[in-house]
């Protein structure tokens, strides 16, 4: 449309025509993102050994999906992986929740680093009850790891079944060795079940508490200082200091109400400040020094060989649990049983014996 003040008659007024106007449909509509190809096991494998990060995540995504499909490649490519398995050191770091565990470990991550090698850290995270989802937040506190070329973080979320993710934990581990990381730090959750898991899978078990919190006496209820290979109390800088020392005092009068460690290892209780970074050096001497001890004395490949004994098991029970419950007969079976069991009809044992025998009966019959 002209506008009439563009006439020669008013001088000096011009109007712009202006722009076009948009369209108000997306013009990007009809682009397709490109179907990436899926990489197949020998590529996988290939470029895990290559130490590629990129293959490295998309391999651990495999390994953490429930899709079966996904985990029959997963399994492969872990297989091809194990001989190139085994040559790091595994450290699990547990400890109270607030206790300073993703500080310490961007801490410790950085002085393991400046020594040269790599470093992977597998970070298992708290899942909601209701909502099943984690925040999967771990890298925001370790803000310096998170940006170093050598280090590689990955955090999993617990999601309810803590031991499916302490299984896939320990593939992870298997992937992140053959990448070359000789180095791989394990944080638990900090609750419940977590650290006997860890435990499992790990050389040596880190426990992380803090001064004046009255959980001394609260971790020898719960037994786990008996799985720890060394204590360390965090926090100990400006007036905590005093208070950190003696809490590292009644640690060590503690430790000496548990029998002696399988290893024959004394655990050492250490004061350090991951905030100031003050007194890491010690708390990775003594790792060294326990890591020596117990290979010259054979108890580090002994403890390895029962920790695969042990997945293996726990590899069959998880397999027959879903077995069970993946059973057409046992799914037509367990809302009656369920409705008799809270009608009083049936007790909780006669009910389960009754789902087994059909379980059983019906493998027979296959």
């Amino acid at each position: 449309m002209e506008h009439p003040e563009n006439n020669k008659a008013y001088k000096g007024l011009t109007v712009n025509s202006g722009i076009e106007k948009p369209s108000s449909v997306n013009p990007y509509l009809n682009r397709r993102k490109p179907i990436k190809r899926r990489l197949s096991v020998d590529e996988f494998v290939d470029g895990i050994v290559k130490g590629n990060v990129t293959v490295l995540s998309q391999a651990v995504t495999l390994v953490e999906s429930v899709k079966p499909e996904h985990q029959a490649i997963a399994q492969e490519v872990i297989e091809k992986c194990l001989p190139y398995s085994g040559h790091s050191v595994r450290i699990g770091i547990s400890g109270v929740p607030g206790a300073g565990k993703s500080t310490s470990i961007d801490v410790f991550g950085l002085h393991v680093l400046e020594k040269g090698g790599k470093l992977a850290v597998l970070a298992i995270d708290p899942s909601s009850e209701r909502s099943k989802g984690s925040i999967l937040g771990d890298k925001t506190r370790m803000e310096q790891l998170a940006v170093h070329p050598k280090s590689f973080i990955r955090p999993s979320p617990a999601a309810g079944s803590l031991g499916g993710v302490a299984r896939k934990t320990r593939e992870t581990i298997i992937l992140c060795e053959a990448a070359g990381f000789d180095k791989v730090f394990v944080e638990t959750v900090g609750v419940g079940q977590s650290e006997t898991a860890v435990h499992s899978m790990v050389d040596f078990f880190l426990l992380i508490q803090l001064a004046g919190t009255g959980d001394e006496l609260q971790g020898i209820k719960r037994g786990i200082m008996e799985m720890a290979d060394g204590i360390i109390i965090n926090k100990a800088d400006g007036t905590n200091i005093d208070k950190a020392k003696l809490a590292a005092t009644q640690f060590r009068n503690a430790l000496h109400l548990f029998p002696a460690p399988e290893s024959g290892w004394i655990p050492q209780v250490l004061t350090y400040s991951g905030f100031y970074n003050l007194g890491v050096k010690e708390i990775w001497d003594m790792i060294d020094e326990y890591t020596s001890f117990v290979k010259e004395n054979g108890y580090f490949e002994a403890r390895r060989n029962e920790q695969s004994k042990y997945w293996m098991y726990e590899t069959i029970n998880e397999h027959l649990r879903d077995s069970f419950y993946n059973n057409e007969k046992i799914k037509s079976m367990l809302p009656e049983k369920e409705r008799q069991v809270l009608s009083s009809d049936l007790t909780s044992f006669i009910a389960a014996r009754n789902l087994l025998d059909a379980y059983f009966g019906e493998l027979k019959r296959d």
